[in-house]
């Protein structure tokens, strides 16, 4: 008789994905963020291991060359730095999918904004129109007394993909712009894995100047099409409300890893080492994915 064939099955590892918010590197943590951390070093490797993923996930899409990557293989931005980023942390607390938030003034100048050196940006019949477009969403958030914003840097691990995986980061930016305030923004987002199509479903818009919509264009840098979406943090899709408020609702509990150490309440504890007890977000039933 052959006893493996009556032996009781071992169940699956579930694999449970977490969010982490790295705050960006001088900016002071908001008090709404009860589990705030203070650890430099933390700080810089788990950005490195952000701007590694990143560079390896556009890599292999062909978005970048090897030469837009340093030595040790990361993707490295200036607006790293100054940028909130959501990064969604596997069992093994490598970094399996991420998103950039950069919050700007909304007197910011358009040459000081990422979307200034997008391709339509320099384009000799749509130039004009996209930097006119961009200034009505800043004079949008001004009359509502609104910050600005950008959203970028949304990369996903390759077996995630056709996961809710995406849907999630974004929804948990989306929770991330309520928190820190209101804000309008824009964003450049790929038409490759449908990564605007994904944009536009929780509320995300076409850019307009007057009544003319900004068309899709073609990037040489990143080698495929791009749109161009607008979002405001206070007006997503009705359909996904309920998930946003729920985890902006929980987003005070989600560990946020912090480079400086003054804040305006509390104390910092120290970011975890691997194994140890962490807070993961608690997401809706449909998230519980495998």
């Amino acid at each position: 008789m052959n006893v493996a064939l009556y032996a009781r099955p071992q169940a699956q590892k579930v694999s449970r994905r977490r969010l982490v918010l790295l705050a960006p590197r001088e900016s002071e943590v908001p008090a709404v963020f009860s589990s705030a951390r203070f650890d430099r070093p933390a700080h810089t490797d788990l950005l490195a291991k952000l701007q590694r993923f990143r560079g390896q996930t556009y890599l292999c899409d062909g978005a970048i060359s090897q030469m837009d990557l340093d030595s040790a293989g990361c993707h490295k931005l200036d607006v790293d730095d100054r940028s909130w980023h959501v990064v969604s942390l596997d069992d093994n607390d490598e970094v399996c999918g991420c998103s950039r938030y950069t919050l700007y003034p909304n007197t910011v100048p358009f040459s000081e904004l990422a979307v200034s050196k997008a391709a339509l940006a320099k384009c000799s019949i749509w130039g004009n129109k996209f930097r006119a477009a961009v200034e009505k969403e800043k004079r949008l958030a001004r009359r509502d007394n609104a910050m600005f914003c950008e959203v970028g840097g949304w990369a996903i691990a390759e077996n995630l993909r056709r996961t809710t995986e995406a849907l999630k980061i974004a929804l948990a930016t989306y929770a991330l712009a309520q928190v820190a305030g209101p804000c309008i923004g824009v964003t450049t987002a790929t038409v490759r894995h449908h990564s605007a199509t994904v944009l536009r479903k929780i509320g995300g818009r076409s850019l307009f100047v007057g009544a003319t919509e900004l068309p899709r264009y073609y990037d040489a840098q990143y080698g495929c099409d791009m749109e161009i979406v607008r979002f405001d943090s206070s007006a997503p899709n009705s359909k996904f409300e309920p998930w946003i408020e729920q985890i902006r609702s929980e987003m005070s509990l989600v560990d946020v890893l912090s480079a400086r150490p003054e804040r305006n309440h509390g104390s910092f504890r120290p970011w975890p080492l691997h194994g140890e007890s962490v807070r993961p977000v608690r997401m809706p039933l449909a998230w519980q994915y495998r």
